[in-house]
Formats: C-alpha cells, sequence, structure tokens
C-alpha cells in the first residue's frame, strides 16, 4: 500500500503522524511511504530523518494525497484537504465527528473511509490511542490553567501553590478517567488543593489511594458540580464518552456563580465540550472572558507541546496503521475488535453510533 503522511496545517498544530522509525515499519513490511516536505520539522525531524528511513519527500500536499492509498495524520483534515479526499481512500487520524456534523457529512460525500484513533476501543473499554493524548493534555490543563489565573490574563491574579500563609488555589476536575487523573497528580505535585468528581466510584476509589488521600473525590451529580464549581479557581472539564459528543456539565448559570476572574479550562472541547460557555479556540488566540471567567479552549491541546506529543502519539498509532496497511481495511477490522470501533465512515455511511446520535442520522451495521 502507499501510505501518505501530510504536513498538519491546522492552526497551531505543529506534531507528525509518523516517526522515521515508523516509516521504516512500513518500509520493512513493503510498503511506500510518502512524507509531504518538513512535515516533522515542528517535532523535531528532517526530511533527511525520513529519506534515510526509506520515505520519499513529496512537495506538494496534493500530489501526496492523490497518491496515498491510506492518509495517516493527526488532525481532522481542514478546509484545504477536503477537496484532496478522494473515494476509497482511507484517512486514519483523529476526527472527533460528534462535534462536527459539517465534516461528518463531507467524508460522506466523498465516500472516503475515516477510521479515528479517538474511538478505537479495546474490549475492556479502554482507548489505547486517546490514552496518550489525554495525558498530555491532562498535565498541561493545569499549566494553561495557572496561565489563566494570573493577572494578566484577565484572572484573578492567584498562584496555584499559594506561599506561607497564603492558601492555596482551589482545582476542581470534573472526570476521572486518563485526562483527569493526568491533571490531579499535576495540581497536587503544585501544591494546589483538589477536588475531583467522577460517577464512577471505583475510579474515585483509585485516584484517592493513588494520591495518599491528598486529593478530594465526590461523585457527581448536578448539585456536587454546581456547589464545586462556584467555590473555585480553576474547573478543568475532562469527560469523555467514546465518539459522541461531551455532555455539558456545567451550565451557563453555574459558570456565573463563579467569582470573577476564575478560570476553566476544556480539555473536552475537541467533543465539544463539557462548558456550556466553551467555543473552541486556537493556540494563537488560546482564550476568552465570558461572565468573568477566563477560558480555555484549544482544541488540539497537545500541539503545544509537539515533540513529547508526537512520540507518544505515534507509538500508540503504528500497529493498527501497520495493521491497515498489511490487511486492508476489510480484513483488519474482522480480526481487530478494537480496531473495528475505530471506523466512523464508510461507503458514504456513518458507522459509529455515537457520531450518528450527534446528527440524528442512521447508523450502518459494519
Amino acid at each position: 500500500m502507499i501510505v501518505g503522511v501530510p504536513k498538519e496545517i491546522k492552526l497551531g498544530e505543529k506534531r507528525v503522524a509518523l516517526l522515521p522509525t515508523g516509516v521504516a515499519a512500513f518500509v520493512t513490511h513493503g510498503h511506500t511511504v510518502l512524507i509531504e516536505q518538513g512535515a516533522g520539522e515542528n517535532s523535531g525531524i528532517t526530511d533527511a530523518h525520513y529519506t534515510a528511513a526509506g520515505a520519499e519527500i513529496i512537495r506538494e500536499a496534493a500530489s501526496l494525497w492523490e497518491r496515498a492509498g491510506l492518509i495517516i495524520k493527526v488532525k481532522e483534515p481542514v478546509a484545504q484537504e477536503l477537496d484532496f479526499m478522494r473515494p476509497e481512500q482511507i484517512i486514519y487520524t483523529y476526527f472527533h465527528l460528534a462535534s462536527s456534523e459539517s465534516l461528518t457529512r463531507h467524508l460522506m460525500t466523498r465516500q472516503v473511509t475515516a477510521v479515528a484513533y479517538e474511538t478505537i476501543q479495546r474490549p475492556d473499554g479502554s482507548l489505547p490511542l486517546l490514552v496518550p493524548m489525554s495525558e498530555v493534555a491532562g498535565r498541561l490543563a493545569v499549566q494553561k490553567g495557572a496561565f489563566c489565573l494570573e493577572a494578566g490574563n484577565g484572572g484573578r491574579g492567584i498562584l496555584l501553590s499559594g506561599v506561607s500563609g497564603v492558601k492555596p488555589a482551589h482545582v476542581v476536575i470534573l472526570g476521572a478517567g486518563v485526562a483527569g487523573q493526568n491533571a490531579c497528580h499535576v495540581a497536587v505535585g503544585m501544591g494546589a488543593h483538589v477536588t475531583i468528581l467522577d460517577i464512577d466510584p471505583a475510579r474515585l476509589r483509585y485516584v484517592h489511594d493513588i494520591m495518599g488521600g491528598h486529593v478530594t473525590t465526590l461523585m457527581s451529580n448536578r448539585a456536587t458540580v454546581g456547589e464545586e464549581v462556584e467555590n473555585a479557581d480553576l474547573v478543568i472539564g475532562t469527560v469523555l464518552i467514546p465518539g459522541a459528543r461531551a455532555p455539558v456539565l456545567v451550565s451557563r448559570e453555574m459558570l456565573r456563580r463563579m467569582r470573577p476572574g476564575a478560570a476553566v479550562v476544556d480539555v473536552a472541547i475537541d467533543q465539544g465540550g463539557c462548558f456550556e460557555t466553551s467555543r473552541p479556540t486556537t493556540h494563537n488566540d488560546p482564550i476568552y472572558r465570558e461572565h468573568d471567567v477566563v477560558h480555555y479552549c484549544v482544541t488540539n491541546m497537545p500541539g503545544a507541546v509537539p515533540r513529547t506529543s508526537t512520540y507518544a502519539l505515534t507509538n500508540a498509532t503504528l500497529g493498527y496503521g501497520l495493521a491497515l496497511a498489511d490487511k486492508g481495511l476489510e480484513r483488519a477490522i474482522a480480526e481487530d475488535s478494537a480496531l473495528r470501533k475505530g471506523l466512523n465512515v464508510y461507503q458514504g455511511r456513518v458507522t459509529h453510533k455515537g457520531v450518528a446520535d450527534a446528527f440524528g442520522l442512521n447508523c450502518a451495521e459494519v
């Protein structure tokens, strides 16, 4: 198969979808790998590194898309790339389609095959391709939250850790999954007073144990969320329903009751966000204020640390990518139930229930 890796052109996105070691793996398996010129520069990887691994460097994105049967990306195709897509081409990337009806319908119209990193799900419910970026986003969320609380950015002027004689900030984390747990680790490590909420008592027990009791754990419901948000300096939203739109846990009314200059970081914004007031932002213009609360809602947070993110992501995506190239789509998803759940659009039909439900579409059987 001809595998193509285009340069990411979403605003602020500096990751690349394949390392030179990944190129070597595909080449060893008998595949041809095309890398767009400069695709790895922002992650510290040169064209020479890719050439040494056996890749062919392509100057123009249109040529790469035209030749490749399997496109491997980091983020969903953006406007400039939509016309490059062709029928039966496999695109393997983060799509987050439940938050974009227009992209979903475009994929259907173009008859492409969309395999989404974020919905590949093992029988135990784990999301192996979402985990590494959730780890990065969770840890990064605390850094960005601290940035939002600085007075120069419209925040309350609070140091997360406090100092002797001064209380630390109160950080509330919604969701105790991978992103939430990682945010919790960093926030506690920085000395903040942390409360984490989830609907799963087992997760809360786990967080309480690994944090040695240095965190408050609460069952999540409307009343507890409202109370904790009202008294928080920083709220980090990390809730996730695989493939579906994120539930809105913090209403506009709850937000109005927050302290002036408090901050929210919406890690779930890729899936629509869990704050009613959330709207997507970019790394170039990451924050805005609404009801005197600073919002950070960047849709590709791990792109802020592209080298770390690229290595973490490609470690997870390579195996499934090789399966698609070696076996072809039909055999690959027949033999791997996790990969089968990654199929979101096929032959003009939506094949993931969460995406179909988000837009009132029929979900086709795989």
